[in-house]
């Protein structure tokens, strides 16, 4: 014959079992609330309220109109290496992360592009130096008429401690390297071929131009974008390894700069962990790395080509941008 429970037993069960209700209900409250899709900003203003100021002006490719003009849960990073001697952004590369359409691209933008300004110097890579993270988002969106909806920095101490942190890469130097820069306490010497490299010597080996002697890439910068894609390529497949996440969240939040929550990031890293290196997508910003401007060696784009690749590989809009909304200088 069972036992009966009396009251009070009957009571403190009702209450520890509410008790988990609330704890569990919570948990998830909390999961829902940290870990989620980012929100780009979003200008939901109905253009039949707006009061136009100048009726000759043309909306340009990085306003939205609203939330529609979007695709869903698609989203553009800009993800920038910082050079801490010259005081620029050396490594810049767009990614677009699109979670409906299981892809993720990520464009080189070659440091010497051309931009239509008047400045010291008319470089991509200047613009940084000029205002920061906040005017090379502005001269990007500006030049290829999307939206950056967020970004994440990481100077060179950041990228050899997260390389260092993953237990180095595997990689294949593409070519003979013997370079030495005194002033910056800089030397980089490796022989072609595979080889492990940890984060000092990833680092020396993805900023490498040329030689001793002036000998480089055959292509110049767009050989060395193509080493920098190749070992993030190798960094990428390193991380599906990780089995230490708290030390590499560590790391992370000590060297990178990001407007992107940690809630973010989870949800995208969840995400990529979902879609696999297949999805992974390395592009370059077509273009001539033979020109001049203003007496100055710079990287023109070619803007048909530009246009293309932006509506392939960036563009977050339902409908494609055209030449009108860029803003691209041919000399």
């Amino acid at each position: 014959m069972k036992k009966k429970l009396n009251p009070s037993r009957k009571e403190r069960l009702a209450v520890i079992l509410l008790s988990l209700l609330f704890i569990f209900v919570a948990i998830a409250a909390v999961i829902k609330f940290v870990v989620r899709a980012p929100s780009p900003a979003v200008d939901t203003t109905d253009p039949a309220d707006a009061v136009q100021e100048d009726q000759t002006d043309e909306p340009t490719g990085s306003e939205v109109s609203s939330p529609d003009a979007r695709k869903e849960y698609c989203y553009t990073i800009l993800v920038s290496g910082l050079d801490d001697d010259n005081g620029g952004s050396d490594t810049n590369i767009l990614v677009r992360f699109d979670a409906v359409g299981k892809s993720i691209d990520l464009v080189s933008l070659p440091r010497d592009t051309l931009l239509n300004h008047e400045w010291a110097s008319n470089k991509l890579n200047f613009a940084y130096a000029k205002g920061g993270t906040e005017l090379l988002r502005t001269e990007i969106e500006n030049l290829l008429g999307i939206p950056v909806d967020f970004y994440v920095t990481v100077n060179l101490k950041g990228f050899i401690a997260l390389v260092d942190q993953i237990g180095g890469v595997d990689f294949d130097v593409p070519v003979d390297m013997d370079y030495d820069d005194p002033y910056q306490d800089l030397h980089i010497h490796y022989k072609k071929g595979l080889q492990h490299l940890n984060g000092q010597q990833a680092m020396e080996v993805v900023r490498w131009r040329k030689n001793n002697d002036g000998v480089g890439y055959a292509t110049a910068d767009i050989g060395r974008i193509e080493t920098q894609q190749a070992f993030l390529t190798q960094v990428a497949k390193q991380l599906l390894k990780i089995d230490n996440v708290p030390a590499m969240a560590q790391v992370f939040f000590k060297y990178v700069k990001t407007d992107l929550t940690v809630g973010n990031l989870v949800w995208l890293g969840t995400e990529a962990l979902g879609m696999g290196m297949d999805a992974v997508s390395f592009h370059t910003l077509p273009g001539d790395g033979t020109g001049y401007y203003r007496k100055e060696s710079v990287y023109v784009l070619d803007p048909e080509a530009t246009l293309t690749l932006v509506n392939e590989a960036l563009n977050p809009y339902n409908e494609p941008i055209t030449l009108e909304d860029m803003d691209i200088l041919v000399p």
